[in-house]
């Protein structure tokens, strides 16, 4: 049977690494105290952002190795597992951890904005690479986080501490933002792939059998997480990828209207739509026009 650690608590979480608890909701964790000891499978009952420290040459990323070796950002939203059992090996653990649970930012902007880190929905090998400068802005964020905690709770403490979060994950953005340039080669031809994708799957029964393609389809078919996919094709086009996969649909569509032969509940049917009355509505949406009526003027 596996093992799986289970911290619901930021205090659970400090005990484990031999941190001290300095406040119920939040903590930068030096990993580095921990006791050694071997991977296993780890719940995660709030957010959590893991600074690894790797040796130049071992960040492997999609099958290639970067040059971005001083450190790597992992991000984790409550109720996610990370690790794994597959190696029973002890090591070490380096690098830093900052954690923070949802009730710290419940009623302040960063509550209300958290969902558009999309990051924290990223799988592992998404992770964010840093440069030796982006690393250092990072431990800064970090730093200036520990250093109110060090401090004791005061009425400025918990709208400092949220900003400085919230200064990190903004900056966590920007670096995603570059990593997306940088790495090109990575994702090289995604957006043709996933071209290909919908138009294999337009031309096949997969509509009939199993409806509309949607984005987490997609994200699984090119073996991406459906956060890090979304975010990669609204750098790449400017539209999101339920935008795209619509402007496709649409495409299909108004040759499917050209064959006179079939009608339009036939051609709803042949695209995934359970009701042609949706298909109409959406195409209408989208073109200005309902199918009967695009079919006429053309």
């Amino acid at each position: 049977m596996e093992m799986m650690r289970r911290f619901d608590s930021i205090y659970d979480y400090n005990v484990f690494n031999n941190n001290e608890t300095k406040h119920p909701l939040v903590t930068v964790v030096d990993l580095s105290k921990a006791d050694p000891r071997s991977l296993s499978k780890m719940y995660f009952g709030f957010y959590i952002v893991f600074l690894k420290e790797v040796k130049c040459g071992d960040l492997v990323y999609g099958r290639d190795t970067y040059d971005y070796q001083e450190g790597t950002l992992v991000f984790l939203a409550p109720g996610q597992v990370a690790g794994s059992n597959d190696n029973e090996d002890v090591y070490q653990p380096k690098g830093h951890a900052l954690a923070f649970h949802a009730n710290l930012v419940h009623g302040t902007l960063l509550g209300k904005r958290i969902h558009e880190y999309t990051f924290f929905g990223y799988q592992s090998n998404e992770a964010l690479h840093l440069s030796e400068r982006e690393r250092s802005l990072v431990l800064d964020c970090f730093s200036k986080i520990d250093y109110e905690l060090e401090r004791g709770v005061d009425k400025h403490s918990k709208r400092l501490i949220v900003s400085n979060i919230e200064l990190f994950l903004d900056y966590s953005v920007r670096f995603y933002e570059r990593q997306f340039l940088t790495r090109e080669n990575v994702h090289q031809g995604l957006l043709e792939r996933f071209e290909n994708l919908l138009n294999e799957y337009f031309e096949s029964d997969k509509p009939e059998i199993i409806g509309l393609p949607q984005v987490t389809w997609c994200a699984e078919q090119l073996n991406l997480s459906p956060n890090y996919f979304g975010d990669l094709i609204k750098k790449e086009t400017g539209h999101t990828a339920q935008d795209y996969i619509q402007a496709k649909l649409i495409d299909v569509a108004k040759e499917k209207i050209f064959d006179g032969n079939k009608t339009i509940n036939q051609i709803a049917g042949e695209l995934g739509f359970k009701y042609p009355q949706h298909f109409a509505r959406v195409f209408k949406k989208r073109v200005g026009q309902s199918p009967v009526e695009y079919r006429s003027m053309n």
